[in-house]
């Protein structure tokens, strides 16, 4: 690999059509966007690009087309999380032909295996990889990996070069960089919790894998360009912002949903997911999208809604119902039932 791996990487988003089949112009578009706005790095195939909700070939095809968009001006660290060492194997074979600098590899999922046969299964992988490999720590969903499970994959195999880790434990990142940075100086830690990228990054993270750079690019890149450049303050404050819209797209929606809403207010078409919807679901989406858009018009990214945002009562669920509040009553004076102008 050319460089270490650092930065923002954006773990993308994919746009569907009305058939719910990939929007492959929509992606491209999307894709260059991000690039322009600063991204560091594209991470196709990640849990927020919903691989799980894609065939094989639907996945290659995305990582096929981010390293066409990417041309070599930012690197692409490609999600490879297959069921068996055999299609990872294959999986990394065909991105590093498409030009990927990187895989991401989550540990064994579904089965819940020891450290010893984590260490085995990534080591294995390693052992035949025809391309570098960081490892995917996210124990909600697979096989947790430990940190002395981490140090013997980082001495022993060279093939692997860095740990995507989505756990949010700013104590547990500390022990792994002691742990591995004395034997690895080139290592990547890449933290994959958007809410602790600051923090992260003060006790020596190396950047972030972060949901919310779909929606926002141009401010993760700023809050990592402050934190680099020891403006901690800053780098707070702009965070806490974030903070504020990472709640509003991740707790009522279903994930990825409310990330999806995010970016398409930037001006792309990402279509509905293929995770389906109740009539309840639908509606409360619609409330919660005029919401999120408040927060992004706050951030000067976006256009308020039409009918105005109503003050923040401090949580998504105020917002939510003192939005509606404000709707029914622009709704009410439209049909002079009410006047509240004087």
């Amino acid at each position: 690999m050319a460089g270490k791996l650092q930065g923002i990487f954006t773990p993308t988003l994919v746009p569907l059509d009305a058939r719910g089949e990939i929007n492959e112009s929509e992606l491209r578009r999307f894709l260059a966007w991000l690039i322009e706005k600063g991204v560091h790095g594209l991470y196709p195939n990640g849990s927020t690009g919903e691989f799980t909700r894609l065939s094989l070939e639907e996945r290659r095809r995305i990582v096929k087309i981010s390293c066409e968009v990417a041309q070599g001006k930012v690197p692409v660290l490609a999600g490879a999380a297959e069921a068996n060492v055999r299609d990872t194997l294959a999986a990394c074979e065909a991105y590093a032909g498409y030009g990927a600098v990187a895989v991401a590899i989550v540990s064994p999922f579904y089965y819940r295996l020891s450290p010893d046969s984590v260490y085995a299964y990534f080591a294995e992988i390693a052992k035949h990889s025809p391309i570098d490999v960081t490892l995917y720590n996210i124990p909600m969903f697979a096989s947790p990996i430990d940190v002395r499970t981490i140090q013997r994959l980082a001495a022993d195999c060279p093939r692997i070069i860095g740990i995507k880790d989505s756990t949010g434990d700013l104590s547990f990142m500390m022990r792994m960089i002691a742990a591995v940075r004395p034997i690895r100086p080139d290592f990547t830690f890449l933290t994959g919790w958007d809410v602790v990228l600051t923090p992260m990054m003060l006790a020596g993270c190396d950047g972030g894998t972060n949901a919310s750079s779909n929606v926002v690019p141009e401010l993760m890149r700023q809050v990592y360009d402050l934190t680099k450049a020891g403006h901690y303050q800053q780098a707070m404050q702009l965070h806490t912002r974030i903070l504020e819209l990472f709640d509003a797209m991740l707790l009522p929606f279903e994930f990825p949903d409310g990330f999806r809403c995010g970016a398409a207010m930037r001006g792309f078409d990402f279509g509905r997911g293929r995770q389906p919807m109740t009539a309840a679901q639908q509606v409360d989406r619609a409330a919660l999208e005029k919401v999120l858009r408040c927060i992004l018009s706050d951030c000067g990214v976006v256009d308020p809604p039409a009918s105005g945002c109503a003050p923040r009562g401090g949580s998504v669920q105020q917002d939510r119902i003192a939005q509606l509040a404000l709707e029914i009553v622009g709704e009410l004076e439209q049909r002079g039932v009410i006047c509240t102008k004087r």
